[in-house]
């Protein structure tokens, strides 16, 4: 929400994964993370904060994080869409959620401890798929702010 406000994008940051508290997100959810259930495989974030969503073991969370992904636009899953005859398309996200997704990360990683988002994308980004316009506009805005960083501590 704070990183939202600071662009300005007020609705989305008061709206941001509200999808979380609806039963079909939030039971999955706390149980995979915080029940303790034998036989529940709960792996943790690897050192670059990543985790493979649909590699939990834990069929409940996995369907409630495909639910998360298709009911929230600011996350890049949304904007793939499985073609009949095989392949994926992908679509270009609008400029509000690219916004609202490189906010998601920058709070997701000052959350976790781990603030550097560039250096957190360049870990991961082979492990997403966006559009071309989508990924140039998210490095760009990436490289900007750690080039402006840099020369401000010169």
């Amino acid at each position: 929400m704070l990183e939202c406000f600071k662009y300005g994008l007020y609705w989305q940051g008061l709206t941001h994964d509200l999808s979380k508290l609806l039963p079909s997100e939030f039971f999955p959810y706390a149980n995979f993370f915080y029940g303790d259930r034998q036989g529940s495989i709960k792996k943790g974030r690897d050192k670059t904060g990543y985790y493979k969503p649909t590699d939990t073991g834990d069929n409940a969370f996995d369907f409630a994080w495909l639910l998360h992904q298709k009911r929230n636009k600011h996350h890049w899953q949304w904007w793939c869409l499985p073609e009949d005859e095989g392949g994926l398309k992908v679509l270009e996200m609008p400029l509000k959620y690219r916004l609202e997704m490189l906010c998601d990360w920058r709070g997701a990683g000052r959350a976790q401890g781990t603030p550097d988002v560039l250096r957190w994308y360049e870990k991961n980004r082979n492990r997403m798929i966006l559009g071309m316009a989508t990924q140039i506009w998210i490095e760009q805005q990436l490289y900007t702010v750690e080039e402006l960083k840099a020369k401000v501590g010169e």
